[in-house]
């Protein structure tokens, strides 16, 4: 049986959730509201998911998962958010979420992402896949094949004279194209344009969070 605790300042939110999570018959439910509320119950109860909003009475769903891996790092989140934008879903990502379901999405995906993230597995919903599908095409478009090799290979945690060395090319070389790949993106540092790679692994956004 499965222990679940459902954080969102909404009620009826939470019990929107309630409903779409009882194909999974839990055991236990818990609700919180706050983020020192999440925090509470969590340690209480040591659900087997957690389903958590972004946006919180008191303070950030971001910062809250952030608590909750650093309480305990096999902790199995779900962001169930507003956003479907790629920010949202590769912050909450990085923070350690395996599933993220924006509110927007079809009301069966809440429900496959909880059951995917209690098997250890990450998920991400059609609308936010969508989001990030269409940040790719929009980066393809931009740069140059070549351009979009070197973003690559950033994301994978290349250096610039990795990556010189890799191509057989002059380190400069690199750097001037690193400089025009920022310029195309709209990014002022190169710590900005290895970030982005990393976190769309490379422009390859499409495939999960």
């Amino acid at each position: 049986m499965t222990k679940v605790l459902i954080v969102d300042d909404h009620m009826v939110v939470r019990d929107g959730v309630r409903r779409l999570i009882a194909p999974l018959q839990p055991e236990a439910i818990a609700e919180a509201e706050t983020p020192r509320d999440a925090l509470d119950a969590f340690r209480r109860m040591r659900p087997d998911i957690v389903i958590l909003d972004i946006n919180l009475r008191g303070g950030s769903g971001l910062e809250v998962l952030r608590r909750l891996h650093a309480d305990d790092a096999k902790a199995r989140i779900v962001v169930f958010s507003m956003y479907s934008d790629l920010v949202y879903a590769t912050s909450a990502r990085r923070e350690g979420a395996l599933g993220y379901v924006s509110k927007s999405a079809p009301s069966d995906e809440l429900l496959t992402a909880t059951r995917r993230a209690l098997r250890g597995e990450t998920y991400v919903d059609c609308v936010t896949a969508a989001t990030q599908e269409n940040a790719a095409i929009n980066v393809a478009a931009r740069l140059s094949t070549r351009e979009l090799e070197i973003l690559h290979m950033l994301g994978e945690g290349q250096s610039l004279n990795d990556i010189a060395s890799g191509l057989g090319v002059a380190y400069k070389t690199i750097a001037n194209s690193s400089t025009r790949i920022k310029e195309k993106l709209g990014l002022e540092r190169t710590s900005d344009l290895i970030r982005f790679a990393v976190e769309t692994r490379g422009g390859r956004l499409v495939g999960g969070i």
